[in-house]
């Protein structure tokens, strides 16, 4: 059954997603400034250290997993601007697979969410 939120609701999760996309986009961004200020702090040094040395596995094990919570904050964002534009659409709320409404308990969990449970599971596996 297809249900249409009040404005009020529709109001209260584009709220939720503006901050969670600022939220997102401060974490990208004190990421980029740290590896800034890594790569710089390397670059100063005598010598970075040795690729097969543990120092040298040790920090590519460390930016690897930088980019990986990168890649993820971002696939998040994009998500979070995705519910957005459903907003402005007006279609906010409704699966995009199957057309029935999100129930509020999994838009108050997971406010970008444009798949009924069902649907997500579906589309995952």
């Amino acid at each position: 059954m297809v249900r249409k939120l009040s404005t009020n609701t529709v109001n209260k999760f584009k709220k939720k997603l503006l901050e969670e996309k600022e939220q997102l986009t401060k974490t990208l961004e004190q990421h980029q400034i740290e590896r800034e200020k890594v790569r710089l702090s390397e670059a100063s040094a005598e010598r970075s250290p040795d690729p097969s040395s543990a120092d040298g596995g040790s920090m590519a094990f460390e930016l690897e997993k930088e980019l990986t919570l990168d890649e993820n904050t971002r696939h998040l964002l994009n998500q979070v601007d995705h519910a957005l534009v459903l907003i402005q659409k007006k279609k906010y709320g409704n699966c995009e697979n199957c057309n029935e409404s999100i129930p509020l308990a999994r838009l108050e969990a997971l406010p970008y969410s444009t798949h009924c449970k069902s649907c997500a599971v579906l589309i995952e596996s």
